[in-house]
């Protein structure tokens, strides 16, 4: 199977963006992600798949953490977490209950570690959600390899 020509196909469904946020003893960190779901509603759990070579997959392991899912106009703060760091940050955190999130969301979803499971080139981290909130306004999407306009105006 050729692995570019899958990833193009599943680059054909849509996503949000978030950044997940979590503090250690050496300060707070994020990545952005899209491969972000919700698994249940009794318990409350939602999944979050890392890049085995990412940084931030030790520093998730066995800690809080939070979703922090994006507005339409917070690409720069996608890009910031995804590698791309920004010269001067335009966001902000706050602490949270559990961790660290970031200020100005459409929403964030605070979790507890309840498992985790081997993906492949992936770790499912599996969250155990404690506390949530939304606001009203438009999902920063992805959709086929590049952010996107996907829900009409």
């Amino acid at each position: 199977m050729d692995s570019r020509e899958l990833r193009n196909c599943m680059g054909h469904f849509a996503t949000g963006v978030t950044v997940i946020t979590c503090d250690t003893e050496d300060g707070t960190h994020g990545i952005t992600a899209n491969s972000f779901t919700s698994v249940s509603l009794d318990p409350p759990l939602v999944l979050v798949s890392i890049d085995r070579k990412a940084k931030a997959l030790q520093q998730l392991k066995n800690n809080n953490f939070t979703v922090n899912i994006l507005k339409e106009d917070q690409e720069d703060i996608a890009m910031h977490f995804a590698g791309r760091p920004l010269d001067e940050p335009t966001f902000q955190f706050e602490k949270g209950n559990l961790s660290t999130r970031l200020k100005d969301t459409l929403a964030y979803v605070e979790c507890e570690p309840w498992a985790e499971y081997d993906g492949g080139d992936h770790v499912l981290y599996v969250g155990k959600v404690s506390d949530f909130t939304y606001n009203h306004g438009r999902p920063l999407a992805y959709y086929c390899g590049k952010f996107s306009d996907v829900l009409p105006k």
